[in-house]
This record gives structure tokens, sequence and C-alpha cells, in this order.
């Protein structure tokens, strides 16, 4: 998947879903940890956006448990000539870099994720977040919760000094204060931005419907 432009992705544990995605995203986030039967959803899709497989611990706003099992079935995966990248946490591949090269091995990039639910970390420690997660993976995914504008102008700034550093991030502020983000944060140098289809279906705080997410994106750019 290119990601040195931006990939807008729509957010979904059903990949019946697919067809009313593709005329605004450019892949789909299929949320394993959501989905009944994850693996045999991945072997029957035949829709014609990439997918990038997800498959989110309890601990990062998910459903799946931490177990072996759970990053079994994300590798496995990675198998499918249809998944062009999975999402691993990176509290988690720091662990299991395993998971990064079987990605790779199957022509798959790896997104290396952090979510913080409760605040938004100051400046220097969201850039050495990035930074981390970037020696694992090709894109370094940060979502953390604003509480104030001034939450926001700090992760914009943390995504405008890794771009500029020549990191591929992806960021985002959840909750109310920091939605906006998602349609802002591509301008600073996020490559990802998420939505779900069906805005009954969301799949973090403050998100956009896919619609819209588009339209501003569209909009702004």
């Amino acid at each position: 998947m290119d990601f040195d432009s931006l990939v807008l992705a729509a957010a979904t544990a059903d990949l019946s879903d697919e067809p009313a995605a593709r005329a605004h995203a450019d892949a789909v986030e299929f949320r394993m940890d959501l989905a009944n039967d994850p693996l045999d959803a991945l072997a029957t899709y035949d829709g014609e956006l990439p997918l990038i497989a997800t498959n989110r611990t309890i601990e990062e706003g998910g459903e799946a448990p931490e177990n072996s099992d759970r990053l079994d079935t994300l590798s496995r995966a990675a198998e499918f000539p249809t998944v062009a990248a999975i999402d691993v946490e990176l509290a988690t591949i720091t662990d299991e870099e395993w998971l990064a090269d079987e990605a790779r091995d199957h022509d798959a990039d790896c997104i290396v994720s952090t979510h913080d639910f409760d605040a938004t970390p100051s400046r220097s420690a969201m850039e050495n977040t990035l930074t981390r997660a970037s020696e694992y993976g090709t894109v370094a995914k940060l979502a953390v919760t604003a509480t104030d504008p001034g939450d926001v102008l700090d992760l914009l700034a943390a995504t405008h000094a890794r771009t500029e550093r020549g990191d591929r991030v992806a960021t985002m502020a959840m909750d109310a204060v920091g939605g906006h983000s998602r349609a802002i944060a591509p301008l600073y140098g996020s490559r990802i931005a998420y939505a779900p289809v069906d805005p009954d279906r969301a799949t973090a705080p403050g998100q956009y419907d896919l619609a819209t997410l588009a339209g501003l994106l569209d909009t702004l750019d």
C-alpha cells in the first residue's frame, strides 16, 4: 500500500460494507476483533479495496483478548493477498517483532499503533512514541485523547516534526475536543485517516462518518 500520500480507510467489522466504501475510501480497515469468523471473512472477500487487518486488544480499545491466538490470527491474515497491511500495537510488537517480519514476507506493510484513551502526552513523549513505532513498522500510528485545544496543537506539532524527519505517521485526537484533528492532521503529514462507513458503528470516539470525512479532506486539500 502506498503510504507516501494519504490513505482514507473505512473502518468496519463487516466486509460486506466494502461496496458502500468504494466511493470515498482508499482501503478498508477490517476490525477482526469485532467480527465473527474473521479468517473466513477474509477467505471469501472479493472486494476492490485493499484491506488493513486489525485485531485490537481490549487494553487499546478493541475486543480481542491478549493471548497467542490473537497474534496467530493476525499473522494468518497477512497471508491473504487482499490484506495490504496489518496493524500491531507498539506494546505488542516490541516483544513480538516476528509479526512485522511475517507481514513483510507476504508483501504486507505493518502499521504500529498506540492508543491513549485517558489523555494527550507531552509533545516530546508523542514524538518519542512515533519514533519508536517507526523502528518497527511502515507507519507509526498514534491516537490520543484531547481535553483542550492545546492538546490538539501538540499532536499536530509532533506529527509535523516526525514527518519532516522522514517518518510516515498517522495521528488523531479522539473525543469531541479533538475530533476535527481527523480532517486536519493530514495537512501536517498524517498518512492515514479512519472513518466508519456507518456513523452508528464508529470504532473510536470522535470519528466522522466516511462520507463526511472524505468531503472535509477534499475541501482542505
